[in-house]
């Protein structure tokens, strides 16, 4: 029987590979990777990288992303059914339609989108840096934003901006729904509520705390409450009892049936698939050399304004 941890730090040596992870991978994958991070903190660390080889335990635009950023490398995915709701619910020929109706405003895009629509951006933001991003505009600047409209609207409460938006969501943070914390609160009173701003405004209300989900990570690991209730993807809480194994962590159930709110794509990823795509170094993402300069320049500008603002 293969030993695929042993193995995957042998390949990890022999091949010049580096294992980027998104916190909703599963613990295991989690713990053999070289970095674990949210959408920013994987952008800069595909971004800052002198390995050879990107193995991406993420999602396809997470790959695609590492890609544009490292076009002489080779990035592989370990599945390359593991895509995302939200990035499929917009489309570039009909966002392309649908920025035509605004030519007066510039376009702020979510990581979490394809090639296609970032080459239609100007700046990509990440749930990290996106308020501070939309605040380092004018206020008279007029901006479209896409594709996650509860991200979106939760950006135009904040800074009183009125961003147009597409019409797009995430669909295992848009499942949540507030009775499902409601009867978790009225059992656990003294928990903290914190939540994603991927989900609904109505959550958001109910959260003593919205961030993304490093900034949920340290939260829960700077703050002295003992239980929370987490309104996000189940595989933050592996790092949040990591970090603080005193606590108690309680993830926000999509259902009256199921305890957790798994990605269904996120888990696609397994130790058996990322050491074959090591060992094969196969699913290889692949974009055409025109999609990536025109693709880099949003996310560049992102890296450029984040690290002005301090943010990385």
């Amino acid at each position: 029987m293969i030993d695929y941890v042993q193995e995957i730090e042998r390949l990890k040596i022999e091949k010049n590979a580096i294992i980027l992870a998104h916190y909703y991978q599963i613990p295991e994958i989690q713990d053999i990777a070289d970095y674990v991070g949210d959408s920013l903190g994987l952008a800069q660390a595909a971004a800052e990288t002198k390995a050879e080889i990107i193995v991406f335990a993420g999602v396809h635009f997470m790959a695609e992303t590492a890609k544009i950023l490292n076009p002489n490398k080779k990035v592989l995915l370990p599945d390359l059914e593991a895509g995302c709701s939200l990035a499929a619910s917009c489309h570039p020929v009909d966002f392309a339609k649908f920025r035509s109706k605004y030519p007066d405003h510039i376009v702020l895009s979510y990581i979490n989108c394809t090639a296609g629509i970032k080459e239609l951006s100007d700046v990509i933001v990440t749930s990290g840096n996106a308020v501070q991003i939309v605040e380092s505009f004018p206020k008279d600047q007029k901006i479209i934003f896409a594709p996650d409209k509860n991200l979106g609207a939760y950006i135009n409460q904040l800074t009183g901006r009125n961003m147009i938006l597409w019409d797009g969501i995430c669909e295992v943070h848009d499942q949540l729904t507030t009775e499902a914390i409601i009867n978790l609160k009225l059992l656990n009173p003294e928990a903290q509520v914190i939540a994603h701003p991927e989900c609904d405004g109505a959550i958001l209300t109910l959260a003593d705390m919205v961030g993304s989900t490093t900034a949920m990570l340290k939260y829960t690991e700077n703050t002295n409450f003992k239980k929370y209730i987490v309104a996000s993807e189940t595989g933050i809480l592996h790092q949040m009892q990591k970090k603080s194994p005193e606590k108690e962590f309680l993830v926000v159930p999509k259902d009256e049936t199921c305890s957790c709110n798994d990605c269904p794509y996120m888990k696609l990823n397994t130790l058996e698939k990322l050491y074959l795509a090591m060992k094969n170094e196969s699913p290889n993402i692949e974009l055409e050399a025109d999609v990536i300069d025109r693709a880099k320049k949003p996310i560049i500008k992102m890296l450029d304004i984040s690290k002005k603002l301090g943010l990385i």
